[in-house]
């Protein structure tokens, strides 16, 4: 079946699939139930953009018709997970128990993701059986289409001259292989793999990313046009993260750690015109969970070269952070499908630390291609 295939639910509305890759985790988690609690009005929609007054009208998807799926290598069902992440006071304590039906359906439709250690599949074998769940989460679910979103663990940047395609791409070469448009919330290669870039042109597909941008990445894409419209000069910037759970494991791998950080020191670069002195140490603490601190020390020379500093502390739940940015990116991801928009999506700039090329580095700038994109959405035939 055609992912783009008409599709409604009972009530006349179109459904609309998101797949998500590391669906058990802790992000995944959270944009499911939150999802869930938003769509029976349980809370707020705080943190949605798509739900501000500029988008109440480019014919996204309602949040009630979206139906979750996934890959995973873990085994940890969805409800359980949920009430881990409550107990941590991720999610409100009594949220699991609310949306467990909503949690127990999406984590019907989890299959197991890989490779794992002992697969023998090649990787067109892995990406044929990805891409086969996808289609059968289409048929099964009666949907309009199913866009796919990477939000699992960072990945090592891949080894020159390795001839085997990192789990990532071979998740995203599978959505390209099932019609799927495509989001990279994540530093890892997904469709950015040299391997895929042909294939990624002749799907003629949307697709967005990379790296979601949730928090010091966030500051640093407004505090680095400020720096530069004041004609202030920049002479170091360094910064440290500390953070636990599945991803301050994953980022302990230097190499992880390595691409994780690439994407924050090119908004600086992009934003002063220069690179500063100084890095970004990320550090794994695993008592924090899913919490996280991200500091900022910043050197700078104002008039008759007076020296100066300003330190940033930022400290937030990256779950929370990041799911209503998967909502939103889901949503508009979709629509844009619908409308006929094909290839990069750099109108989407405004939620990654890599976007893709032809956006701005400098987050008003970005939000206002963010609006562009709105009202193309309403327009497009």
């Amino acid at each position: 079946m055609s992912t783009t295939a008409l599709s409604t639910s009972s009530v006349g509305t179109p459904l609309v699939g998101v797949w998500l890759i590391g669906a058990r985790g802790s992000v995944a988690t959270t944009t499911v139930a939150g999802c869930a609690a938003l769509a029976a009005g349980l809370h707020a929609p705080t943190g949605m953009v798509t739900e501000t007054p500029p988008f109440t009208d480019c014919g996204l998807p309602t949040l009630s018709s979206l139906v979750f799926g996934g890959h995973d290598t873990t085994s940890c069902p969805l409800p359980k997970r949920a009430e881990e992440l409550a107990a941590g006071g991720v999610l409100p304590y009594d949220l699991p128990s609310a949306v467990r039906a909503e949690l127990t359906a999406a984590d019907a439709e989890i299959r197991p993701g890989g490779p794992l250690p002992g697969d023998t599949r090649t990787d067109d074998e892995l990406i044929d059986s990805f891409a086969a769940d996808l289609r059968g989460f289409v048929r099964r679910r009666g949907l309009a289409r199913a866009v796919v979103v990477n939000v699992a663990s960072t990945e090592p940047l891949p080894a020159d001259g390795d001839p085997r395609l990192p789990a990532s791409s071979l998740y995203a070469a599978a959505a390209l292989r099932a019609g799927c448009p495509y989001v990279n919330f994540t530093p890892s290669s997904g469709l950015h793999h040299p391997s895929l870039a042909e294939a990624t042109r002749a799907s003629a597909l949307p697709h967005a990313g990379r790296d979601g941008k949730t928090g010091q990445t966030l500051l640093r894409s407004v505090l680095g046009p400020m720096f530069a419209q004041r004609a202030l000069a920049v002479r170091a910037w360094s910064g440290t993260n500390l953070l636990g759970g599945g991803d301050g494991a994953a980022l302990a791998d230097p190499a992880a750690a390595a691409a994780k950080n690439a994407g924050k020191e090119r908004v600086l670069a992009d934003t002063l015109g220069t690179t500063p002195e100084g890095a970004v140490h990320i550090d794994d603490v695993p008592s924090l969970g899913d919490w996280k601190t991200a500091w900022d020390h910043i050197a700078f020379d104002g008039f008759l070269g007076t020296r100066m500093v300003l330190q940033t502390t930022w400290q937030g739940c990256d779950s929370a952070l990041a799911a209503p940015l998967i909502l939103d990116l889901a949503r508009l991801t979709s629509r844009a499908h619908e409308r006929g928009l094909r290839g990069p999506l750099p109108s989407l700039a405004f939620y990654f630390k890599d976007p893709d090329d032809g956006s701005p580095a400098a987050l008003g700038e970005q939000y206002g291609q963010l609006l562009d994109l709105a009202q193309r959405l309403r327009e497009t035939r």
